[in-house]
């Protein structure tokens, strides 16, 4: 017997990257799962929804509890990415990724709380990053959309513990996702880069998907549930160390 066994979740932009690998933890350890995405593609509970519109959400989200018989747990993890200092990003884009990355989590938790609060164990965990906490160079806008993350969630956690619901997020360093390809992909020297990405965290190397899901499926998991109001770093040790530098050889 898992530890989830018999529960229920939603996660968003769960087709790809840490989505997808929270989905698959999920499933391990028990748990039947609903993918909210853009492109769900075959997920056996696939629901398309765009976070960014609350009519496409709310449909899905009830979709979701239907197909499920409820849920008991929401991971908000969609969203998207941004580079450039201040003066890179248009308003326009300041608006989208906002309306994503924040609004998002507030359109979809509006719609599951109804759901959540009928649980005999609710928990909602989102999808912050090392951006909320930590000064990065070019991550103006993204680092401004986590900071509202990691406040939305202590706001979140205080409103619902009293409902038997709780709320954390998990603070990921870079991860190795499809998204960082690209931005690799892109850059002048994508060899450079990744080495630069790698020795920025105390480990040398990039998270995985696998281990922020890891992550995910603990606070979600009953094993967590004197745990509320709560940012777990997966950032190699990023946020918290400050090693010297190697000695020469």
């Amino acid at each position: 017997m898992s530890d989830l066994d018999g529960m229920t979740a939603v996660v968003t932009g769960g087709a790809s990257g840490i989505g997808l690998a929270t989905v698959h933890a999920l499933t391990a350890h028990g748990a039947r799962v609903a993918v909210l995405d853009l492109t769900p593609g075959d997920m056996p509970y696939g629901f398309t929804a765009d976070v960014a519109d609350d009519a496409s959400v709310r449909a899905a989200v009830s979709g979701a509890a239907e197909a499920l018989g409820g849920i008991d747990i929401l991971v908000n993890n969609a969203g998207i990415g941004a580079a450039g200092t201040v003066e890179d990003n248009t308003d326009e884009q300041w608006h989208t990724v906002l309306n994503v990355n924040v609004l998002g989590i507030v359109r979809t938790t509006r719609a599951a709380l109804p759901h959540l609060r009928r649980s005999q164990h609710a928990a909602i965990v989102n999808t912050c990053s090392i951006a909320a906490t930590a000064g990065l160079p070019q991550r103006a806008l993204y680092s401004a959309s986590k900071g509202a993350v990691l406040s939305l969630t202590l706001a979140m956690a205080a409103d619902h513990v009293r409902e038997g619901i709780r709320v954390n997020c998990v603070n990921p360093g870079t991860v190795d996702t499809p998204w960082v390809g690209r931005l690799l992909k892109a850059a002048a020297d994508p060899s450079a880069e990744r080495a630069a990405l790698d020795s920025r965290q105390p480990t040398g190397r990039l998270v995985s998907a696998d281990e922020v899901a890891a992550a995910v499926v603990y606070l979600a998991s009953p094993a967590a549930g004197s745990v509320t109001g709560t940012a777990l770093a997966v950032d190699g040790g990023m946020a918290g160390l400050r090693l010297r530098p190697e000695p020469a050889r």
